[in-house]
């Protein structure tokens, strides 16, 4: 850290190995770590990359997963968000007895995730801000390493190319990849869509997904900290980490609909939003705001909302309008009306964060490695795609947002100054 402190590290330093495992996954060499662990007398040895509440819940998740499991090396940006997960954890009676985290292998600095990769762990858990995703995965993948990546995994599309070609790699070298998209893990949406795939609503013409929720956590600015320190610290305000809100957050319930159309995605879309209520140095540059409609090649529509707002009334949700009925489908609740009416019945709530973790875990231990690599990466692109609507006030296709060459990574990383990103203005911001 010290070292990354002085020197920085450059963005083609930082981001070299991605770019060869995107260019050349065909000649790495193809191992099958999984089948060491199978069966379950192995210790697996787990890595948290990224210490902040969201990292500190799945590694809690991840060692209540199996009973032969230790986490073994953290690593974070920041030492003091490292120290208080390590604190956290440790006041957890039910797995404090797994965690064996000297000194050593607790890692500060840009470089963290690296050294931890080479400590000797197993499985590696990614929960840093977004933007890292795509180079921490990638890295994990080359030395054998199986993955939960936290959603979603790129805030650009040079990122989701960068995942998509790492996850083919995994896909050769037999690891599970297990995504943070953790509504494919509830109980209440598997039934749901296995239904609506079923034909209980008949062929989809609308899909509606709300994310209308409250403000969430900023960071005041400290006197001592430099202009890199600050956006990461407050890194959910900042395109370049985030992604912007409806990319980080409402990327679940727009996988839901890409997953109740069996994995079809839009031909285009368009959209507006902006900043009404979060105006102030705090809140970074991105929007509160979002409005998004996409259609598909069939001429079905997905009607794409989100807000982040005090005092206005919250809804997550999507609902589904079909030929034959149509489908309820929140955290909560689970309904279709129609020719084929029906509820969610009982009290089917398994905790879906740790289901992520029972599968993912379940899947090394038998050696029928899990793979979800297709879907997070479109399905971020997907939330991409509508970001680049709003801000550009364009229409977008999806394949100029795959091939999109906008890359939001700074020129260097290091922790001195960095230039404070401009509020995109539709009909101005251009596409790029």
């Amino acid at each position: 850290m010290d070292q990354a402190r002085e020197a920085g590290v450059s963005r083609r330093e930082f981001v070299k190995s991605a770019a060869g495992l995107a260019g050349g996954a065909a000649v790495l060499p193809l191992v099958a770590p999984e089948f060491v662990h199978a069966g379950g007398g192995d210790l697996l040895r787990v890595g948290l990359v990224g210490c902040g509440g969201r990292g500190t819940g799945a590694a809690g998740q991840a060692l209540r997963a199996d009973p032969n499991v230790r986490l073994t090396a953290m690593a974070d940006a920041f030492a003091d968000h490292l120290d208080r997960s390590l604190g956290e954890l440790q006041k957890d009676g039910e797995i404090a007895g797994k965690l064996d985290v000297p000194e050593e292998r607790r890692f500060a600095g840009f470089d963290a995730y690296q050294k931890l990769i080479d400590s000797g762990v197993d499985v590696v858990l990614l929960a840093t801000p977004p933007h890292f995703r795509p180079l921490h995965l990638a890295a994990a993948v080359a030395e054998g390493k199986h993955v939960f990546a936290e959603k979603p995994v790129a805030v650009d599309a040079p990122g989701v190319r960068s995942v998509q070609a790492t996850c083919e790699l995994a896909q050769q070298k037999k690891l599970s990849i297990v995504s943070g998209l953790c509504l494919r893990y509830c109980e209440g949406f598997r039934e749901s869509a296995a239904r609506i795939h079923d034909g209980a609503i008949g062929e989809i013409r609308m899909l509606a997904a709300n994310d209308f929720r409250g403000p969430i956590w900023t960071k005041e600015r400290k006197p001592d900290w430099s202009d890199m320190e600050w956006q990461m610290r407050n890194w959910y305000y900042y395109t370049w980490l985030s992604g912007d809100f409806n990319v980080e957050q409402h990327v679940h319930f727009l996988d839901v609909c890409a997953w109740l159309m069996r994995g079809e995605y839009p031909e285009h879309c368009i959209g507006s939003g902006g900043r009404q209520v979060r105006t102030g140095p705090e809140f970074g540059h991105i929007y509160d705001h979002f409005s998004v409609t996409y259609e598909y090649a069939g001429g079905a529509r997905l009607i794409s909302h989100c807000r982040q707002m005090p005092g206005c009334y919250n809804d997550m949700s999507v609902q589904a309008y079909g030929t034959r009925g149509t489908a309820d489908l929140t955290e909560r609740n689970f309904a279709i009306r129609g020719e084929k009416p029906w509820a969610l019945a009982g009290n089917k709530r398994r905790n879906f964060y740790q289901v992520e973790h029972d599968e993912l875990f379940a899947s090394i231990r038998s050696g029928k490695p899990i793979n979800n690599g297709e879907y997070m990466a479109k399905s971020t692109l997907l939330g991409i795609m509508g970001r680049m609507a709003a801000y550009t006030g364009k229409k977008i296709t999806w394949e100029m947002a795959l091939n999109s060459k906008e890359d939001l990574t700074p020129a260097r990383y290091e922790w001195g100054a960095l230039s404070e990103p401009t509020v995109a203005i539709p009909g101005v911001t251009q596409f790029v």
